[in-house]
């Protein structure tokens, strides 16, 4: 694949990666746990990592007329959410475990674009009881739908260990290595789909 993806400098142009906050609930973690994933992505060369909330967003539930696939949006909103999507290479979606799922607000968000998804890299970071991993596995089936290509090493941290308080996320070395990991494969699927993109 020819593509050029070189800045003015003649060096490759880092990917942009959003962290998406995938809570709205009052008291929520998923904030702390984005700014630990884009602590951990910044120390790399490769990514400018930035973090996109939906609650600055006020997104009702969804209720634009036309299919998101057409991309005739008629609502404020829906351009404002689309503006601050779009421009990323990759994302990574941070996710805790409510009632077996992922939370209302993440397929929301999701639901109201398309092309502003389509053929990109996403990374999954969740969290629960559990790790959040039923909430990851059914994510995962809907940004295949919008053509989000997902990685396969998930973030899964557990609420027992990785928050020492309601508003802290200090996960360990172990679970910090594999964070790492997950970057890493974000970035190679990122850069290749730009390239796709880049061609079609």
């Amino acid at each position: 694949m020819n593509v050029d993806m070189t800045n003015t400098e003649g060096g490759v142009e880092p990917l942009r990666i959003g962290v998406v906050v995938g809570s709205t609930r009052p008291g929520r973690r998923a904030d702390a746990v984005a700014t630990w994933v884009q602590k951990v992505a910044s120390r790399r060369d490769d990514l400018v990592v930035e973090v996109i909330d939906p609650a600055d967003f006020d997104l009702p539930l969804l209720d634009e007329p036309v299919p998101a696939a057409v991309c005739e949006y008629r609502n404020r909103h829906t351009l404002a959410w689309s503006h601050a999507v779009a421009p990323f290479d990759g994302y990574v979606f941070v996710v805790p475990e409510y009632n077996h799922a992922y939370p209302a607000v993440v397929k929301n968000a999701i639901d109201y674009l398309y092309r502003e998804w389509q053929d990109k890299a996403a990374g999954l970071v969740t969290y629960g009881i559990t790790g959040g991993i039923r909430a990851g596995e059914q994510l995962r089936l809907v940004l295949a739908e919008v053509q989000v290509a997902t990685v396969r090493t998930h973030v899964a941290l557990d609420l027992s260990s990785a928050f020492p308080d309601s508003r802290s996320c200090t996960p360990d070395a172990a679970q910090e290595k594999v964070l790492e990991r997950m970057l890493g494969e974000l970035a190679a699927w990122a850069g290749a789909l730009r390239g796709l993109r880049a061609t079609s």
